[in-house]
């Protein structure tokens, strides 16, 4: 395995591009925005620079990650000549559901399809291939160059060579894999996202405020960070997504969305992204400031 392609150049994509091309892979990451593409490339470049001041890497590694490193907005150049494509695109299924239709026509027999989705169906994703066998979940975690483990999700036709291809080349990256069945959510937000509803749910009732539940979370369970610092740095939006996946997979009415979480997206409050969720993020400060909504 020799060339991958990542598809999306957000917090995700960019990450998963700076680990591959890291490890010595040759890396296409497709967008397509140019200006998200270089936006990316500036990112990949400024956290190797971060590495190269802890001591981790040299100069002359930070430089070949990056000769290894292309970016590109034509999908179908870079797929013709693809070993593993591992799509960040969007957490939308229709969104998915088409890069996978167009993939599965561009890419090379050989060439395994893997999602990053954190929650939506690899199943449903590979349905719409002719090569089901070769579609399987690589749901990296964020920050990607930092956090080890890999979720691997199989999807119901996933072969045992693509699953066992797959975890080889995590261990390869210096990640912990860890092999999954494919249901809502899998394990990571089937457990965290109903975590941080709970938490919304009980700010909506009153019982305490966002300080006072995150410092119970963070020094009472020893959370590095609490669930509503969590969801900020996640997207509100992309939680609220996965709760609606949870919910409709299951019909159970614990994954049912906490109306506040509902508008405060509604309103356009995403956390970090926007600048503001259940915290301020625009204060220029690395001090956790509660949002003024939320104030006492």
């Amino acid at each position: 395995m020799e060339h991958i392609v990542v598809i999306g150049s957000g917090t995700m994509g960019n990450g998963i591009a700076h680990v591959f091309a890291q490890t010595g892979f040759k890396v296409t990451l497709v967008d397509i925005s140019e200006a998200s593409l270089v936006k990316a490339v500036a990112t990949i470049t400024s956290n190797l620079d971060r590495q190269i001041k802890k001591g981790t890497i040299t100069e002359e590694e930070k430089n070949a990650t990056l000769g290894r490193l292309q970016a590109s907005a034509n999908l179908s150049e870079a797929a013709t000549t693809a070993d593993l494509v591992v799509e960040a695109a969007t957490e939308n299924l229709d969104i998915k559901l088409e890069l996978f239709r167009q993939l599965d026509v561009l890419c090379p027999a050989h060439t395994i399809l893997s999602s990053n989705t954190s929650s939506i169906s690899i199943t449903k994703i590979a349905s719409v291939t002719k090569r089901p066998a070769q579609v399987i979940g690589m749901h990296f975690m964020n920050p990607v160059p930092v956090m080890k483990l890999v979720e691997i999700i199989r999807g119901y036709a996933t072969s045992d060579e693509v699953a066992n291809t797959v975890h080889a080349l995590s261990l390869k990256l210096g990640k912990t894999p860890t092999v999954v069945n494919d249901y809502a959510g899998f394990v990571s937000n089937r457990i965290l996202m109903p975590m941080i509803n709970e938490a919304i749910i009980t700010l909506f009732e009153g019982v305490a405020g966002v300080e006072e539940i995150d410092t119970v979370m963070k020094l009472g369970m020893a959370h590095p960070m609490g669930p509503l610092q969590l969801a900020d740095f996640i997207g509100l939006d992309v939680c609220l997504s996965i709760l609606h996946v949870l919910h409709d997979g299951f019909g159970n009415p614990k994954y049912y969305p906490c109306p506040l979480l509902t508008n405060m997206v509604t309103a356009g409050y995403k956390g970090v992204k926007s600048g503001q969720g259940f915290y301020d993020w625009t204060s220029g400060t690395k001090e956790l400031i509660v949002a003024p909504q939320f104030k006492k």
